[in-house]
């Protein structure tokens, strides 16, 4: 055996609690496991339809959860949880579309100043973009004849949406998994961390031990709820619902390896076409949470989607802190055996 296989086989024999862990299926017990399988979202070609979130409630019989406009956007599921496992954010930027600059400014749309100010001026053209124009003003060159489109001076569209579609992302080290004392948590052979609903006990320590803040608790009953990347088709041979549904290829299913691959080159492309925010997200196996079974390709950091831009798998410490616990003890030990030694007989 080679050094590299060993430390390979090394590597695999346990389920370590961070660092990287080729096989997480083989660690977690299943010594012919299939290759991994997960997702890559490419958010730069999501164009915010939802069908994803349609198809995965449809499929997994997930309870409708309200359906609340956030009120600062078209969203109207507002962030995963027990009953939304798919979710598509919706950001308003003012930034050029496409070939944008490093170091422009990520500022968010105010939408309240910009709602004051519809219908005052041909940027703002008032509801839709293509609003008549206010008295006196000129359509742009390139604009609908008689109408103002939300164009620059210099003909670049400054408002952009970014549109993503995000979920559970399958940690390779799941602090929901290793923190759950019922075993309702666990990993499949596939490497994704599926519930079991009919297990939990709705102890919720799961939900802080997430550090996506994906897992919830759903009020009536506490239980709690993700997805399972649809582990019932995956069974089957299928692949699943959102990606199905995903009329723009924005979501991709398949072996994860062969998605990573494929997501470095798309994000070349795309520096070479000039968009040179793009960059990838859980995909790097040396992360904090060991790399994610699904990852993302954005436009702009992580924080701009609601994603933490550092992740670190929660239970990663446990180690260290037991040691230090089990030093404490040990060191007031000696210090009260001392005590009583010199106690006056």
């Amino acid at each position: 055996m080679t050094d590299d296989t060993g430390a390979r086989a090394a590597a695999t024999d346990g389920n370590l609690l961070s660092g990287p862990q080729p096989e997480v299926a083989r660690a977690a017990g299943y010594p012919e496991a299939p290759p991994r399988l997960g997702f890559f979202t490419d958010t730069s070609v999501c164009i915010g339809c939802k069908a994803c979130e349609v198809a995965c409630k449809e499929w997994n019989a997930i309870p409708e959860d309200g359906l609340e406009l956030t009120g600062m956007s078209y969203d109207n599921t507002q962030g995963l949880g027990a009953d939304t496992w798919r979710h598509v954010a919706f950001v308003e930027q003012r930034k050029p579309l496409g070939g944008q600059e490093p170091g422009v400014s990520h500022d968010h749309v105010d939408v309240f100043a910009a709602a004051r100010g519809l219908g005052t001026s041909p940027s703002s053209p008032g509801p839709g973009a293509t609003a008549p124009a206010p008295s006196g003003a000129r359509a742009p060159a390139g604009a609908p004849a008689g109408q103002v489109s939300p164009l620059a001076p210099d003909g670049r569209t400054e408002l952009r949406w970014l549109m993503s579609s995000d979920v559970c992302k399958h940690c390779t080290h799941a602090a929901c998994l290793d923190v759950c004392p019922t075993g309702s948590l666990f990993r499949t052979e596939f490497g994704t961390v599926v519930v079991q609903e009919d297990i939990c006990n709705g102890c919720g320590y799961c939900v802080p031990a997430c550090p996506y803040g994906v897992i919830d608790q759903r009020p009536d009953d506490g239980r709690v709820w993700k997805c399972t990347l649809c582990y019932d088709r995956l069974g089957v041979g299928m692949e699943p619902a959102c990606a199905k549904a995903c009329p723009t290829d924005s979501i991709q299913f398949g072996p994860l390896d062969e998605l990573r691959e494929r997501a470095a080159a798309r994000v070349a492309r795309l520096h070479a076409a000039g968009v040179t925010d793009a960059r990838l997200y859980g995909e790097d196996p040396a992360d904090g949470v060991g790399g994610d079974g699904a990852f993302f390709l954005l436009l702009d950091e992580p924080e701009v989607y609601g994603l933490p831009p550092d992740p670190v798998v929660t239970t990663r410490d446990l180690p260290a802190m037991w040691r230090h616990a089990a030093a404490a003890a040990a060191a007031l030990a000696v210090l009260a055996a001392a005590g009583f030694a010199r106690r006056p007989r």
